[in-house]
């Protein structure tokens, strides 16, 4: 028995799965539950509900920082996050309007929304671009992505793209009628967690449909032969 390979196997597992939950644990702390602790403790200390937004957002843009120097670059998602927190400082400062400040955090969303949907008449779809980055083009994965691109698969991919597009503006929209009919506390919370109950279900949508499609290349496999 090989205990050598064995116990190589078991640290690359191990490894593997601190890889996953580190992500996980910086948007859970930096993202989520940092800055509703910081709002509602400094609304306590009786600042405006404009100025515990404001400084609350501080903790999503250290969290950005921290993946960017780990990752050395800064991601897609990363530039959007700190897009959103941009144009929610300028509106906050400007307006002095809490709901304004938590509906411009949506524009990003919006945008990206929107950009999946018009990156369907070119030549990749932005979708299949943003994996492909986060996945890594000289990966293992990234060869498998670039290989079914060239195989003619691109449709499936502009499919995806569109499901996302429309899901993200569809985000964009709740968030905003949440944001003009719930108290600032509220919207807060929601638009903190809106994101990954967005992302967590069209991902659950893209991992079916492509057990579908997989299902449905076996059975057209089984029925007319090996090619």
């Amino acid at each position: 028995m090989d205990s050598s390979g064995d116990d190589r196997k078991a640290a690359e597992d191990t490894a593997a799965r601190g890889g996953r939950l580190l992500p996980m644990a910086m948007v859970v702390i930096f993202d989520i539950a940092a800055p509703l602790v910081a709002y509602y403790l400094l609304r306590s200390a009786g600042l405006t509900a404009v100025t515990a937004l404001l400084l609350s957002g501080v903790f999503p843009v250290v969290g950005v920082a921290i993946t960017a120097v780990r990752n050395q670059r800064l991601d897609v998602v990363g530039a959007l996050v700190l897009a959103g927190i941009a144009a929610g400082t300028i509106a906050g400062l400007v307006s002095h309007s809490a709901r304004l400040l938590l509906v411009e955090g949506s524009v990003p969303t919006a945008v990206f929304g929107i950009a999946c949907l018009g990156s369907l008449w070119a030549r990749r779809p932005l979708f299949f671009s943003v994996v492909l980055e986060f996945t890594g083009p000289d990966s293992a994965k990234g060869r498998e992505m670039t290989r079914l691109w060239d195989l003619g698969y691109g449709r499936i991919f502009r499919v995806i793209t569109a499901v996302w597009g429309a899901g993200f503006l569809i985000e964009a929209a709740l968030r905003v009628v949440i944001v003009y009919n719930t108290s600032t506390g509220t919207a807060l919370a929601i638009s903190k967690v809106m994101p990954f109950v967005t992302g967590g279900i069209l991902s659950v949508w893209t991992l079916g449909y492509s057990a579908y499609l997989k299902k449905r290349g076996e059975r057209r496999a089984a029925a007319t032969g090996p090619a």
